[in-house]
């Protein structure tokens, strides 16, 4: 004769419960809440990383009076270094994608005097034909998106800027360096598509 064996219900635990009836949950609990805890110190160095990236994105008014080194420490090296009359321009372009270009001047002694942003329309108006490409970079900053034009007939600078209509500011320089045209068009991750 076999032995049947009977189960008692009342003695089945859950797979997250101890005999006591506070372990196993009570450690996957602790697990979770560390987990937790983990990711959201992770986002908040994230975060703190971002903040310290953007703070030496461009100039601020507290950098006026710090010497060129000290400039060059937080922004980094000028994408074009200029003499003026007055001392040294520093000029960061934050193409292709980046809107803004900032001019950094420095008197004779290499001390920061002002700094301004340039790409805005008030001065793409004095873009003009005829100009030359030295002029333009000492209005608006060298652009990092170009591309040339077909049979030598020269090349087109793209400047992406601040603006609500996802438009782009645009030079074509003739093969001698000089302008010959700007205008306004829409970037290609603007412009829409037409489905066939």
């Amino acid at each position: 004769m076999t032995k049947t064996q009977v189960f008692d219900v009342s003695t089945l635990r859950h797979p997250f419960e101890s005999k006591t009836g506070v372990g196993y949950k009570s450690d996957y609990l602790t697990i979770m809440n560390y987990i937790k805890h983990s990711i959201m110190l992770g986002i908040k160095i994230l975060l703190a990383i971002m903040v310290i990236g953007c703070a030496s994105y461009g100039p601020t008014n507290s950098m006026i009076g710090s010497s060129k080194d000290h400039i060059v420490s937080v922004l980094g090296k000028p994408s074009t270094e200029l003499h003026t009359p007055d001392g040294q321009l520093l000029i960061y372009s934050k193409g292709p994608f980046g809107k803004e270009t900032f001019f950094v001047y420095l008197n004779r002694d290499g001390v920061m005097q002002r700094w301004t942003q340039v790409l805005a329309e008030k001065n793409f108006e004095s873009i003009v034909p005829g100009m030359t490409r030295d002029q333009v970079i000492e209005t608006i900053g060298e652009s990092k998106d170009r591309f040339g034009l077909a049979r030598g007939r020269g090349y087109v600078w793209n400047y992406r800027y601040v603006n609500p209509f996802c438009f782009w500011f645009q030079i074509e320089f003739a093969a001698d360096d000089t302008v010959r045209s700007t205008g306004y068009s829409k970037p290609p991750e603007c412009r829409v598509r037409a489905l066939n």
